[in-house]
Order: C-alpha cells, then sequence, then structure tokens
C-alpha cells in the first residue's frame, strides 16, 4: 500500500465508521481535519491519532496544507461546490457518492479536474469488495465462459434518509446500479415497475447491456429490511456465480460426465469466504465492503498519478443511469 498525506473535510457518522478507519488501515497520514467546528475537528484527530491541524472553514485549509489528497464526506447537497473549491485549489481529491445530483452536474466537476489536471475519485467501495473483485476476475476471464444473465437484490431500510425513489436511487441504490456497469458494462434498454408509496420503495428493473447480458434487479427500501441484504447470480456458458451479502462467493462448474448427474459425483463447487476469526475485531467489515480497498486505491492514485477506477469521468456515466431507471419506472 502506498502512504499519501490526506487531509479532510467532514467528520460525521459514515467518515468516522468507515472512511477515517480505512484510511489508517491503508497507511495514510492525516494531516489536517476540518469541520464546522474547530473543537470538534481536533476531537476528530484526537480519535484518530493524528497530530494534524484543525480547522473550522475547509477553504483555509486547501490554502495552508499541502497533501497528497483530500477526502471529501460532507453531506450530498453539500459535496459539489467543496470538490470544486478543492479542484480549483489545484487538489486531487476523494468524494463519497453521489458527486452531483444528476449527469449534467457530474460531467460539470470531471470537466474541471480535467482542465486542472487533478484526480476526482468517487467511493464506490463495491467496486473494491473482495466478492466483486473476484467476481470481476471470473467474468473478464471467462473460465465459465461467456456472462449471459443475472439477478440482483438489493434490500435496506432507507426509510430514516430517503424520502422518495429519487433519493433511494441515488443515495442507497446507487452503489449496485455502478456496480452492475462496473461488472456487465454500459446499458443499452431498461424497463422497470414500481410499487413504491412516498418512503417505502419497491421496484423491479430488468436491463439489456451493449455487449448483450440481460439481468433483472429488485430494489426495496422497506422498514421490514432491518437487515439488510445484498445478492448477485450470474449465469455463464458452463456454470453460474452467487455472490451472496458480501462474505460469500459460490462458483458452479457444469458437470462435463456422460452419466446422469444424479448417477455420479460429478458436479463442482467451489466456495470462497474470508476467515471468520474475532481477531479481525471490527476490520472485517471495513475490508469485506471495500472500504480500505478503495482507500488504497485513492492513495496510490494520488502518489503515482494513475486514473482511478471510480474516477469522475466515469461517474457521469453511473449517474445518467440512475437518471434513465427513474425515467423508465412506471
Amino acid at each position: 500500500m502506498s502512504t499519501a498525506k490526506l487531509c479532510f473535510i467532514g467528520a460525521g457518522f459514515h467518515a468516522s465508521t468507515n472512511i477515517y478507519p480505512s484510511v489508517i488501515r491503508a497507511g495514510a497520514e492525516i494531516t489536517a481535519i476540518s469541520t464546522r467546528d474547530l473543537e470538534r475537528s481536533k476531537a476528530a484527530l484526537q480519535r484518530f491519532g493524528s497530530r494534524g491541524k484543525a480547522y473550522d472553514d475547509y477553504q483555509l485549509m486547501l490554502e495552508q496544507e499541502e497533501c497528497d489528497g483530500v477526502v471529501v464526506v460532507a453531506q450530498p447537497g453539500d459535496q459539489t461546490a467543496m470538490v470544486l473549491d478543492c479542484i480549483r485549489a489545484g487538489k486531487n481529491v476523494y468524494v463519497d457518492k453521489p458527486l452531483g445530483w444528476n449527469a449534467g452536474e457530474a460531467l460539470q466537476i470531471a470537466d474541471a479536474a480535467k482542465q486542472a489536471g487533478v484526480i476526482v475519485m468517487v467511493g464506490f467501495m463495491k467496486r473494491y469488495a473482495p466478492v466483486y473483485k473476484k467476481l470481476k476476475e471470473l467474468i473478464e476471464g471467462e473460465t465459465l465462459g461467456a456472462a449471459r444473465s443475472f439477478q440482483a437484490t438489493f434490500a435496506v431500510d432507507s426509510t430514516p434518509f430517503c424520502k422518495d425513489e429519487e433519493q433511494f436511487i441515488k443515495l442507497a441504490a446507487i452503489h449496485i446500479i455502478d456496480l452492475m456497469r462496473f461488472l456487465f458494462g454500459e446499458v443499452a434498454q431498461i424497463s422497470g415497475f414500481s410499487s413504491s408509496s412516498g418512503e417505502f420503495i419497491s421496484q423491479s428493473i430488468a436491463l439489456k447491456f451493449e455487449n448483450g447480458i440481460v439481468g433483472n434487479v429488485y430494489f426495496t427500501g422497506m422498514t421490514a429490511w432491518s437487515r439488510e441484504s445484498e445478492r448477485l447470480l450470474v449465469t455463464f456458458d458452463h456454470g453460474f456465480a452467487s455472490a451472496e451479502e458480501i462474505d460469500k462467493l459460490v462458483i458452479h462448474q457444469s458437470r462435463t460426465g456422460d452419466s446422469l448427474p444424479w448417477q455420479s459425483l460429478e458436479e463442482q463447487d467451489s466456495v470462497f469466504t474470508p476467515s471468520a476469526s474475532p481477531m479481525s475485531g471490527a476490520y472485517r467489515d471495513l475490508y469485506l465492503r471495500g472500504f480500505v480497498g478503495e482507500m488504497a486505491h485513492f492513495m496510490e492514485c494520488c502518489t503515482q498519478g494513475i486514473l482511478p477506477l471510480s474516477n469522475g469521468r466515469d461517474n457521469v456515466l453511473t449517474m445518467d443511469l440512475c437518471d434513465r431507471i427513474l425515467a423508465a419506472l412506471v
């Protein structure tokens, strides 16, 4: 992992629970933190073992601090302006999703980053989750032949922070939407049905990708799903792969023998899981969900000048797909 000096804007629940610990695990040095309250910034520095400087004005921090990159984890409505300020200051920036509320806003930021010659990376951590990285390798390597179709499920109680379908798609389901692009490419056709009512979301979506892959997606944001769940089943020419939650990948290879399948032990499944050791403490979740991997990737991009996988230009396509899905729902 590359070492990098990072400044932070924001120290809320998500940042403190997921991003700061992941940055530390990835080996970064936290050089400064800015929040709206100076004492809160000082407390965050102390909590995460940094001797850096506290600010209550992020623009002053951008002016005074030399760093490899800035990590922005703020309210969605504030992030576009903050990222543009980081770009104008000549800083590489990682920002939590969504970056821009639509494709137009996302494009504005991508163009600004290109003109300034800086890196912009959007926080789509599922691209860096081990279960989906292994599934990506399986798709690209064609070990089971070509991928043909998939079924995806994402269920969560999003009612506290999503009050309508647009908020649900862009604040919650967006991770799965971006993951589908990452795994299968760009979407050619979409149709969808909704039985949502206010913050209670229930959607069924069918997609056909430019490469011919077809898939069905079930999204729900209901109080019924206090236990968040996500699953992804991909069918190939010669088998299937099932990603179950974030900690199990089952790969089934079609039998090759001449006998009937129930006459012998010819079917084969490979099951990949992480260790269940309690020695991981709370870090196991951060690795499996992809947070540590994405922060390590951002650090590497900043220090070596590499274009991030989930870069600002790529984010335009994810935001466009979100809007296309919303437009297709009936």
